[in-house]
């Protein structure tokens, strides 16, 4: 839950007062042009940033203040970074599984997102897109209450997007809060119950995607609702 959240660095208003919530058994996108406030805002809920003003709660308490125990139920993708450079992901991710008690089942996801095809390569010589299935696994590994996926899809094929897709939605169906910040329209069409959009560090439209839509496109109201507000 966000509840008129700020955040400012030097004379920059990152978020200006955003409110919304994700609940349990759903996909919530979060759109918004660049310099909107979306990874701040998500960053804040991950317990990265701490607010200036107003709060934001995960699972019933403050991220920035949540210890261990907290976070083994949360699973993160950051939007870059965040995987060491010089492993290779199989022994990256057996490693990370072993610091959670009761793991996602770590070959099927190598299976599913196709790392064995580069499992011979380290993270510095990876591709986006394999990096990206690496980040993926990483944050589905703890089997967390809720998931924070930054730009899930970036840089991956068709066939590839469609499998995270598929992931993402079982994630939800068996109970997870997920909440997914994305630039496509297509992606958050296909996985979203609701959807969250932000611009200039406000909410500017918060629903189901229904409600969003209200009968047109979805890229047709976020451009009607953002146009002018990129900075």
């Amino acid at each position: 839950m966000v509840r008129e959240l700020r955040r400012s660095f030097a004379t920059t208003t990152a978020v200006d007062g955003a409110s919304w919530s994700a609940t349990a058994g759903t996909v919530t996108a979060l759109l918004g042009p660049n310099g909107a406030g979306k990874t701040t805002t998500v960053e804040c809920l991950e317990g990265l940033q701490r607010p200036d003003a107003g709060s934001v709660q995960v699972l019933g308490r403050d991220p920035w203040r949540a210890g261990p125990d907290h976070r083994a139920r949360v699973g993160v993708m950051l939007q870059e970074g965040g995987l060491p450079t010089t492993s290779r992901p199989l022994p990256l991710l057996r490693h990370l599984a072993a610091l959670y008690a009761a793991p996602a089942p770590l070959d099927e996801l190598v299976d599913r997102l196709g790392i064995a095809a580069f499992a011979g390569t380290t993270v510095r010589r990876m591709s986006g897109g394999q990096r990206q299935r690496v980040a993926l696994a990483a944050a589905l590994l703890p089997h967390g209450d809720v998931l924070f996926l930054d730009e899930p899809t970036a840089g991956l094929d068709p066939h590839a997007r469609l499998e995270v897709w598929d992931l993402v939605r079982a994630e939800a169906a068996r109970g997870a809060c997920v909440v997914v910040t994305t630039h496509s329209f297509e992606e958050a069409e296909r996985l979203a119950d609701r959807v969250v959009i932000m611009a200039a560090g406000r909410v500017v439209a918060d629903g189901t995607l229904d409600e969003v839509r209200g009968g047109r496109s979805l890229e047709d109201v976020y451009f009607s609702l953002t146009t002018g507000a990129a900075r």
